[in-house]
């Protein structure tokens, strides 16, 4: 089965969007996966074609109907997993984008102006998710990022799957240095052990490093990888 996913937005225009020129842009047209985007202002009834509305309570801004929300959603309603891409959302990490391409798609709702009315949000199960803590005009740049995340993690859209098995993330850790030819650059040397063809010296660099630079730049990632490792971690913050 192959991989549909579908997003609800005012701006269908921007969809494939920079992805379209990637590895998911030649996944897409190879077929592996499919795209397709609703217009919300679709399902407006007036001849205005009025998608929003001024929020209960006052304050600035516009709220998106529920109503015609809902519409757009259940012209696409099937089994998959949904997602509001909102920054109050929880964040998105690998293991979301592992979990979502291991099935058979997703629908991404993408807001505007102050957000969705909230009762569209809880009566349809969508899970909502946030790229960061920052604030976007709109939902469709996260909804590409997560869009790019997911499907190259999709069968034969990678050149190697051992690739996305070493990447950040993936083990609880950031990503080891990488280096490539000339092996001195500017007086500047490739770590000898990389030179050595010892795999498992090379292996053994490679897990160090990547434990050192998640212990320097991200404590949070640090503090789950301990709990979930152990002595090991344990040992490898040991000066």
């Amino acid at each position: 089965m192959t991989w549909r996913a579908s997003v609800l937005t005012l701006f269908p225009e921007m969809f494939p969007g920079p992805i379209g020129q990637s590895l998911a842009g030649r996944a897409l047209e190879a077929g592996r996966w499919s795209l397709d985007t609703v217009q919300i202002r679709d399902f407006a009834t007036d001849r205005h074609r009025t998608v929003d509305d001024t929020p209960f309570g006052g304050g600035a801004g516009m709220v998106l109907r529920p109503d015609i929300v809902d519409a757009a959603s259940a012209s696409v309603a099937d089994d998959r997993p949904r997602v509001f891409l909102t920054p109050r959302g929880r964040p998105f990490v690998q293991a979301d984008a592992m979990r979502l391409s291991a099935g058979p798609g997703v629908v991404l709702l993408c807001g505007r102006y102050e957000g969705v009315d909230q009762r569209v949000i809880d009566a349809g199960g969508w899970e909502e998710i946030s790229i960061g803590d920052y604030v976007l005009s709109g939902g469709e740049l996260a909804a590409l990022v997560l869009l790019d995340a997911c499907v190259r993690l999709l069968p034969g859209v990678m050149g190697a799957a051992e690739s996305a098995e070493e990447e950040s993330f993936s083990a609880g850790l950031l990503e080891y240095p990488h280096y490539t030819r000339p092996a001195d650059w500017q007086g500047r040397l490739v770590p000898e052990v990389l030179l050595s063809g010892h795999h498992g010296a090379v292996a053994a660099w490679r897990r160090a490093e990547a434990e050192r630079i998640t212990r320097e730049r991200r404590p949070d990632l640090w503090a789950a990888y301990q709990r979930n490792h152990g002595s090991v971690a344990s040992r490898a913050a040991a000066p």
